[in-house]
C-alpha cells in the first residue's frame, strides 16, 4: 500500500470517526432531554399529588367540622321570613347577599370579603341580608342539597346559630358535582353549635321552609335589580344588592365604598 493510500485510508476513517461522535453526541443529547422531560412530569405529579393533600378537606361524609371562632361574626343574626338578617339594629346600611350554600363561587366569595364584611358588622357600619337560595339543586348527587342546606339555614336561625351554621358550610363546602351533607350531619352540625331544642330537627327533616324558599327564589328571580341586561334572568349567585342597586363586585372596595 502506498503512501497516498494510506493517507486516504486514513482521511475516511476520521471522517467515520467524526460522524460517529457527532451520532453519539446527538443520542446523548437526546436521551438527556428525554431524562428532562421524564422529571420535570414526575415533580408536576408530586406537586398536585401534594397540593391535593394539603387542600382543606370537602369530603362530604362525616361530622361536619365548626369554624373558628375567628371567622365567625359576633352579632345577632335573626330569621325575617324567609332571609336572616345578621347585625346591629344601629347600622345604617343594609346590604343584601345573595347565596347558595353549594355555589363555589359564593365559596370563593365569602373566603374574600369574609373578614371584612365580620369587621364592618361588629362595628356597627353594616347589616347583612342574607338570602341563602335553593338554586343549585340539580348539581349534587343525589340532588336537593342546595334546597335541604337552605332550610337548614332558615331552622338554625330559629335557634340564633345562623353566623355559626353559615361559616362552617362555607368552610367546608362540599363540591359541587358531588355529593352534599345529608339531613343527618346537617342537625348534627346544628347540636355541635348547641342546638337543643327537639323542634329543629323537625324543622330541618319535614323542610319546614319550602314554601317560603320557594318564593324567595321567585322574588329573586323577578327582582329587576339582579337581572342580568344580556338575558333578562337572575344574573347568579353570589349577587349584591344596597339601596335598590346592585354592588359591583369586581370593584374590590365595594364594602368600604358602601360606608363612607
Amino acid at each position: 500500500m502506498g503512501g497516498a493510500e494510506r493517507s486516504a485510508r486514513k482521511k475516511k476513517q476520521a471522517a467515520r470517526a467524526v460522524a460517529q461522535a457527532r451520532t453519539s453526541g446527538s443520542d446523548r443529547t437526546k436521551v438527556i432531554a428525554g431524562i428532562a422531560v421524564v422529571a420535570v412530569l414526575a415533580l408536576a405529579v408530586i406537586g398536585y399529588v401534594v397540593f391535593q393533600q394539603m387542600k382543606p378537606s370537602t369530603s362530604a361524609t362525616g361530622a361536619i367540622p365548626q369554624t373558628s371562632p375567628d371567622h365567625i361574626i359576633s352579632a345577632p343574626a335573626v330569621r325575617d321570613g324567609n332571609t336572616v338578617l345578621v347585625g346591629k339594629d344601629t347600622a345604617t346600611v343594609t346590604v343584601d347577599v345573595y347565596e347558595d350554600f353549594l355555589c363555589p363561587i359564593c365559596g370563593t366569595f365569602e373566603k374574600t370579603y369574609g373578614t371584612q364584611i365580620k369587621t364592618a358588622v361588629e362595628d356597627g357600619k353594616v347589616k347583612i341580608r342574607y338570602h341563602v337560595l335553593p338554586m343549585l339543586d340539580r348539581l349534587s348527587k343525589p340532588a336537593g342539597y342546595s334546597s335541604l342546606s337552605a332550610n337548614a339555614g332558615l331552622c338554625v336561625a330559629d335557634e340564633g346559630k345562623f353566623n355559626e351554621f353559615h361559616g362552617a358550610l362555607f368552610s367546608f363546602q362540599p363540591e359541587e358535582g358531588e355529593a352534599g351533607y345529608t339531613a343527618d350531619q346537617l342537625i348534627q352540625l346544628g347540636k355541635d353549635l348547641g342546638i337543643t331544642s327537639s323542634g329543629f330537627e323537625s324543622c330541618v327533616r319535614n323542610n319546614t321552609y319550602k314554601s317560603s324558599l320557594d318564593e324567595l327564589m321567585t322574588q329573586t328571580s323577578n327582582d329587576p335589580v339582579l337581572k342580568d341586561p344580556e338575558t333578562g334572568r337572575f344574573r347568579g349567585t353570589p349577587s349584591v344588592a344596597s339601596g335598590g342597586k346592585l354592588v359591583d363586585l369586581d370593584n374590590k372596595n365595594w364594602l368600604s365604598d358602601l360606608t363612607k
